[in-house]
């Protein structure tokens, strides 16, 4: 008995929540429906419109400007990826040049003769600045291709640092 009187209970409670709902949606909507129909002074839907203008305005150009600093930040990835190619082409035969030395590979060789010739104008300034140790069974340690490898590395950060400084967009608030 109690349980029916509960469920009564609480149907007519769900059905006078109801009707609130729909009384304050309704003057809600009115109130809505009232201030758009609303006439707006002659003055103000001017101004209106050259607010939206300016706002258009504004959004087409900001849209302009990502299109183009898209472009050339991609621009810019393609030179950084092929600037990486170069150095580690670099990377590649300065490492070939120092491991045939260690290895103390015959310099009359076709193949190690190929790769001083290719390499020379990368070692070059680095040639002297330090000694080469040399050890037993004609072993040589070539330490200024150690220098030269590890100024190669700096400026290969330094230039896609650049480029990185380059490619990123400058936010203004």
């Amino acid at each position: 008995m109690d349980d029916e009187k509960l469920a009564l209970e609480e149907s007519r409670r769900a059905q006078q929540h109801e009707s609130v709902k729909s009384e304050i949606e309704g003057g809600v909507q009115a109130e809505i429906a009232e201030s758009a129909n609303r006439a707006a002074p002659p003055g103000e839907s001017q101004r209106i419109d050259e607010v939206a203008g300016q706002f258009r305005s504004k959004a087409v150009d900001e849209v302009v400007d990502t299109e183009r600093e898209v472009g050339r930040a991609r621009g810019l990835a393609r030179v950084s990826q092929i600037i990486d190619y170069l150095f580690f082409l670099i990377y590649g035969l300065l490492g070939l040049r120092f491991l045939l030395a260690l290895m103390a590979a015959r310099s009359s060789a076709g193949f190690v003769q190929f790769v001083v010739t290719v390499t020379d104008p990368f070692y070059t300034p680095f040639r002297g600045i330090v000694s080469s140790p040399t050890v037993g069974g004609g072993h040589t340690l070539l330490m200024p291709l150690v220098i030269a490898f590890i100024a190669y590395v700096l400026l290969h950060l330094a230039i896609n640092g650049l480029l990185r400084l380059l490619a990123h967009r400058k936010t203004a608030i």
